[in-house]
C-alpha cells in the first residue's frame, strides 16, 4: 500500500492532492474523489511538474473551474494547497534519487 502525503497547506482532515512514490514513478490522486482515480506518471514526468509549479505556472484548471491533471480533479482550493507544498519542497523527496558514493 503506498505511503500517501499531502502539502502541511491541506488543513488536518481535509481532502486534497495525495502523492505517493514508488521506485519509478509517482501517484496522485485527490482524497476526496469517490471513485478513488489515482493518476501515475514517471519520477521524471513528477519532477517537470514540480518545476513548473515552483516557476510559476497556471493550474491546469478545466472549463467548468475545477483543476485537471489526467484523471485526477480537484478544486483550485486543494490545488493551491498542494502547488504551496510544492513551492516550500515538501514533495522534492519523492524525486530526489541517491547518489551512488565511489568505493
Amino acid at each position: 500500500m503506498p505511503d500517501w502525503q499531502k502539502s502541511s497547506y491541506c488543513g488536518q482532515g481535509e481532502s486534497c492532492v495525495h502523492v505517493a512514490a514508488e521506485d519509478t514513478a509517482v501517484l496522485l490522486m485527490e482524497s476526496a474523489d469517490p471513485s478513488g482515480v489515482v493518476l501515475r506518471m514517471p519520477k521524471t514526468e513528477f519532477a517537470g511538474l514540480l518545476a513548473d509549479i515552483k516557476a510559476g505556472a497556471p493550474a491546469p484548471t478545466a472549463p467548468d473551474g475545477t483543476v485537471r491533471l489526467g484523471p485526477v480533479t480537484t478544486t483550485t482550493d486543494k490545488w493551491r494547497a498542494f502547488q504551496e507544498g510544492v513551492r516550500a519542497g515538501e514533495f522534492d523527496h519523492v524525486v530526489d534519487t541517491p547518489h551512488a558514493t565511489a568505493t
